[in-house]
């Protein structure tokens, strides 16, 4: 295996392992808390530690697949026929795409249950349209409740869905929300059923971190989290101070280790890019000799 090729694996392992860094974060309560008070009208003004308490249970943090078919698994508990998301071990249903964040919470008068996917995106994707993704995924999340949240034909017990995307390295910081709306062609009929289900929000994010107040407050907040220009000190303090986001061990873990690995991607890149200016010579001096 040649250098190049050495530098390129490496690269990609590391890429593997700061992604994973990279949901952990987005994944922590208080920190899917924050995005649920700047996207979603019901717990807009809220306490963020009291919005945390509303995420039912832990986060499902790249473990349910995408694919048709596969987003939900039977489970037998004492006889009972009980379906939910499918968390099998990632080894059985290796190379699937999987949801980077998926998680139900409820509203704060507890009556219903909204179900959230958070997706981080370093960079705007080349080979397809995001929005185009954005829109499966929000429509897997409604399809996939049949026989998990309703059955047969209750169509009015379908949940509420957000499919939530940060993407990373914009040139402006933005927040778009893409729904449904009713437009009247002939005449004027209130058709009965609920326009809001599907909801799709895109955050981006500036390379250069925004300054703290309302309007970017959010932006603030995942810019510092996911930065590959701050030191570890830099994000926990913005994180810990102006947040009030404890910093618990695992998380101070994740942040240093995803600093770490921002570091050795970088490395790596540079050491591709020497390495391939090198063959491109020699082979460049190489058809000098013969000619």
């Amino acid at each position: 295996m040649n250098t190049e090729l050495k530098n390129a694996v490496k690269a990609a392992d590391l890429k593997a392992q700061y992604d994973a860094r990279v949901k952990r974060l987005v994944g922590h309560k208080r920190v899917l808390a924050q995005i649920l008070i700047k996207t979603v009208d019901e717990f807009k003004g809220m306490n963020p530690k009291t919005v945390a308490n509303c995420i039912e249970g832990t986060p499902y943090i790249s473990t349910v697949p995408v694919e048709p078919g596969l987003t939900n698994a039977v489970l037998d508990k004492n006889g009972q026929r009980i379906v939910g998301f499918n968390t099998e071990s990632q080894e059985i249903n290796e190379g699937l795409a999987r949801f980077d964040i998926v998680f139900y919470v409820r509203t704060k008068d507890g009556l219903s249950q909204i179900i959230i996917n958070v997706e981080a995106q370093k960079d705007e994707p080349g080979e397809y349209e995001i929005l185009n993704r954005a829109i499966f995924y929000v429509s897997r999340l409604v399809s996939s409740q049949k026989e998990r949240d309703f059955e047969n034909s209750r169509y009015d017990d379908i949940k509420r869905v957000y499919s939530i995307w940060v993407c990373m390295n914009m040139d402006e910081n933005t927040m778009s929300h893409i729904h449904l709306t009713k437009e009247d062609v002939i005449g004027s009929y209130e058709w009965k059923g609920n326009l809001d289900l599907i909801n799709i929000v895109m955050i981006g994010l500036a390379r250069e971190l925004p300054e703290h107040d309302e309007t970017y407050e959010l932006h603030r907040l995942l810019g510092a989290l996911l930065s590959q220009e701050l030191s570890v000190d830099e994000k926990l303090n913005i994180i810990g101070n102006e947040y009030n986001i404890p910093i618990e061990e695992n998380m101070r873990k994740d942040v240093s280790a995803m600093c770490n690995l921002g570091e050795g991607i970088e490395e790596k890149g540079i050491a591709i890019g020497r390495e391939k200016g090198r063959i491109e010579g020699r082979i460049e001096g190489e058809a000098g000799l013969i000619l």
